[in-house]
């Protein structure tokens, strides 16, 4: 069984930088492409960033954090990572991150319906 756990959340002031992990346990991690979401109280999920299986070529991310976030992963470590910087208050929310096996698709990988394993979620909470 795929298990997902973040961590890495917190309270910062806007302007700062947070880095979030995902550890995955179960399956075959590298195979795996991988996406970060975020979720207001009372929103839908909305897309962060995704990587494919390799990581090198193959990224994504929101317009909204383009330039201010950036996800990267360790195969060997089973960890996916969301770099924060220049944080504003409306990043907060909380972030999970997503696991599907499968070919990387830059559309797909966007859709929070295309992935089939979720963490628990880590709070993100960014004051003015």
């Amino acid at each position: 069984q795929v298990q997902l756990v973040e961590s890495g959340g917190g309270l910062v002031q806007a302007g700062g930088s947070l880095r979030l992990s995902c550890v995955v346990s179960g399956g075959t991690f590298s195979s795996y492409t991988m996406g970060w979401f975020r979720q207001a109280p009372g929103k839908e999920y909305v897309f962060v960033a995704a990587i494919s299986w390799s990581g090198r070529t193959n990224t994504a991310s929101a317009d909204s954090v383009k330039g201010r976030f950036t996800i990267s992963r360790d195969n060997a470590e089973n960890t996916v990572y969301l770099q924060m910087n220049s944080l504003k208050p409306e990043d907060t929310a909380v972030y999970y991150c997503a696991a599907r096996s499968g070919v990387y698709n830059p559309m797909n990988a966007r859709r929070s319906t295309w992935y089939h394993n979720w963490g628990q979620g880590t709070q993100v909470t960014v004051s003015s």
